[in-house]
C-alpha cells in the first residue's frame, strides 16, 4: 500500500510529519486535501479508518466552523462530513494513511504509531 499524507505546504505540523515520513523511508502520495478535496464517500471512509467521530476530524477553531454553526449537536455525521467536503478548511491535518491504519497526525510524532 502507498502511504499518503492529507497535507497543506503550509502547516508546519504536515511538514514536520512528512520529513518524519521521509526519514523512515516512506515516499507518501502527497494529498493537497485543500485542492483535490476527497469525496463524502472517501471522508467518511478515512473517519472510519481513524476511528473518530466527523468533529474529532474538523477545525473547530476556523471560521467557517462558527459561521455554519457545526457546534450544533442535532447535526447528523452525513451533515458534518458534507460541511468538511464543501469547506476542506475544516479538515483536520494531517491524516496519514498506511498499511497500519489512518490518523490524524498532530502532534507530528502520532505518525511513529503507523510506522
Amino acid at each position: 500500500m502507498t502511504t499518503k499524507i492529507y497535507y497543506n505546504g503550509k502547516c508546519g505540523t504536515c511538514r514536520n510529519t512528512l520529513a518524519i515520513l521521509t526519514e523512515a523511508g516512506h515516499e507518501p502520495e502527497l494529498i493537497n486535501y485543500l485542492k483535490d478535496t476527497p469525496t463524502k464517500e472517501e471522508l467518511s471512509s478515512l473517519i472510519d479508518q481513524m476511528g473518530v467521530e466527523p468533529r474529532e476530524a474538523m477545525r473547530a477553531k476556523e471560521a467557517v466552523y462558527k459561521e455554519l454553526a457545526l457546534d450544533n449537536p442535532n447535526l447528523s455525521r452525513s451533515e458534518l462530513i458534507e460541511a468538511m467536503v464543501d469547506n476542506p478548511i475544516l479538515i483536520q491535518r494531517p491524516i496519514v494513511v498506511t498499511d497500519k491504519g489512518a490518523a490524524i497526525c498532530r502532534p507530528a510524532e502520532n505518525v511513529k504509531a503507523l510506522l
